[in-house]
């Protein structure tokens, strides 16, 4: 008799343990925006360029997994190559700055930078979700950042 409420009880405390970090999981606000700004290029020595990318995130939800697959057009609009980069963690009513470095290209040859991909947008303590509702793109650079 002991056992089986042994039993019950370590159940009945598992499953309230589940609830409890459920509801602890954040999920991302309907109607709030991660803006993702392309703020500016920078010649790298020796070839490429540096870009620099702001993350404003008014989601409602920090973001412990964030991953970007971008393809860079040159300006004839050719892709010149395709680039994977994780932005993560992004912070919820914060803006972050992120750089990353394109390699092989010099800035001013870039003509467009297309968001084709977010393999990874995974919120603190949740589960993997789509992103692509809640972004909003904007680009300072000549190149434009589209989806």
């Amino acid at each position: 008799m002991h056992e089986r409420l042994l039993k019950r009880a370590t159940a009945t405390l598992m499953a309230a343990s589940l609830l409890a970090t459920a509801a602890l999981a954040e999920t991302p606000v309907a109607g709030g925006k991660l803006t993702i700004e392309l703020n500016k290029f920078e010649d790298i020595a020796g070839g490429g360029c540096r870009a620099y990318f702001l993350f404003r995130n008014d989601t409602g939800a920090s973001f412990e997994g964030f991953q970007m697959s971008l393809a860079i057009f040159n300006k004839d609009g050719v892709i010149d190559r395709l680039l994977s980069i994780d932005a993560s963690p992004l912070p919820v009513a914060r803006t972050t700055l992120k750089l990353f470095e394109i390699p092989q290209i010099a800035c001013p040859d870039i003509g467009q930078v297309l968001l084709h991909d977010i393999p990874v947008c995974k919120p603190q303590n949740g589960t993997q979700t789509d992103c692509f509702p809640l972004i909003d793109l904007k680009s300072r650079t000549p190149a434009p950042l589209v989806e």
